[in-house]
């Protein structure tokens, strides 16, 4: 960032509620706002940036208060990834992949495992990094003694080179089980490339990694106990997770990209000259535009604010959660991710429809908002999540759990 934060966030008590963390987001993005689209145009990696949400306390949100963070729940996650994500998109994705690889470990881990990791996690400040990606061959898990050697190459880990560790998963050589790990990002064999060049959430650390004999522990594979892995259905709420943090940046960034367009309108929009009005604000077009893509968003907000609080009841009883329970969430996570995606897009479309030709100049950067939507939108295609949505609703099928579903 080129302005330098003027807050001394440890000088500030630590937020104590989920609106008082809210409204830290909201301080952490009026400092994102300043530059972000200059930053999104330099595309340079975030240092600064990660450094921010470590100062404001953001990256310990989910950490349990006992060891001095957060102790929050994954409503509140939603809402502060949406408000990070209003100033800057690329920031609010890296936010919600570390929060949903730093509860990877409560997600799979045994309670042991998950208790330490989350400690650490605190006490250190780690920011999260994950080379999970599906699309691509699994890595390759070899045992060497008392260690587990992974090996292959991922075309995607987002995070890359401002995590302090990373979430890998392969597949044990010779069998058809998965393991996960977290390994310090600094590892010898884990390589990260400079190769995410993409028109929108630039600033992501999306690129590819190279994973050559990165070595760890037997005993930091996650839930498994004397090589067992112990199954649980909690362990397939993975994706309905993480598409509701898709759906919180998207929201976020169609927030702000809504909310940034209204201030160019109110302060910079000309009226048209044959309209017969003075100002751009009183044009009856430009009014109902704003008035239609607000309420439109209003309206997903709302939905995918109740389909968190119906997964957070999952979450706070984990061993209760059920094949039937997990399906029937994950298709109201599908309806708000399809709605999410659809009036994200339309917002930041049509944002440009009432600012006018002035408004592409690339000093205003009203461009980003939609290029970084519609980049990760892309991300897994929306229509299968309609059809989760209609074959639940024709014959009661519930999705079974994939990496996508």
């Amino acid at each position: 960032m080129s302005t330098a934060a003027p807050t001394d966030w440890k000088t500030l008590p630590a937020p104590d509620s989920p609106q008082a963390w809210i409204g830290r987001a909201a301080g952490v993005a009026a400092l994102l706002a300043t530059d972000a689209a200059a930053r999104d145009k330099a595309g340079a990696t975030p240092y600064t940036e990660i450094q921010l949400l470590k100062d404001s306390g953001l990256v310990t949100l989910l950490g349990p208060a006992a060891h001095g963070g957060g102790g929050q729940d994954w409503t509140t996650a939603y809402r502060v990834i949406r408000e990070v994500a209003k100033a800057d998109g690329s920031i609010g994705q890296l936010l919600g992949y570390h929060y949903l690889w730093n509860w990877a470990a409560r997600l799979v881990g045994t309670r042991e495992q998950w208790e330490h990791v989350e400690a650490e996690a605190v006490r250190q400040t780690w920011f999260f990094g994950g080379a999970v990606n599906p699309r691509d061959s699994d890595l390759v898990v070899t045992e060497d003694g008392d260690d587990l050697v992974f090996t292959g190459a991922k075309s995607f880990s987002t995070g890359s080179k401002v995590s302090d560790v990373t979430v890998l998963e392969g597949v044990l050589e010779g069998t058809d089980q998965h393991i996960f790990a977290i390994v310090p990002s600094d590892s010898e064999g884990l390589v990260f490339h400079d190769d995410w060049d993409n028109i929108g959430q630039r600033l992501t650390e999306s690129g590819g990694v190279t994973i050559d004999g990165v070595r760890t522990p037997w005993a930091s594979a996650a839930g498994y106990v004397d090589k067992e892995f112990r199954p649980r259905v909690y362990n397939t709420l993975n994706v309905p997770t993480i598409q509701l943090v898709f759906i919180s940046f998207y929201l976020g960034i169609a927030a702000g990209a809504l909310e940034t367009a209204a201030t160019y309108t109110r302060t910079k929009a000309r009226s048209w000259l044959h309209g017969g009005y003075d100002q751009a604000v009183d044009e009856p077009y430009v009014i109902d535009t704003y008035g239609d893509l607000t309420a439109k968003l209003w309206a997903v907000e709302a939905l995918a604010d109740a389909v968190a609080a119906e997964g957070q009841k999952l979450h706070d009883a984990p061993d209760e959660v059920t094949e039937r329970s997990r399906g029937e969430f994950e298709v109201r996570v599908a309806a708000a991710k399809a709605r999410a995606t659809d009036v994200a897009l339309e917002v930041t479309s049509r944002i440009l429809e009432v600012t006018g030709a002035r408004a592409t100049a690339s000093a205003e950067g009203l461009d980003r908002f939609w290029r970084n939507i519609r980049t990760h939108t892309l991300h897994d295609p929306v229509a299968y999540k309609r059809r989760e949505v209609g074959r639940h609703v024709l014959t009661g099928e519930l999705p079974e759990p994939t990496w996508y579903s």
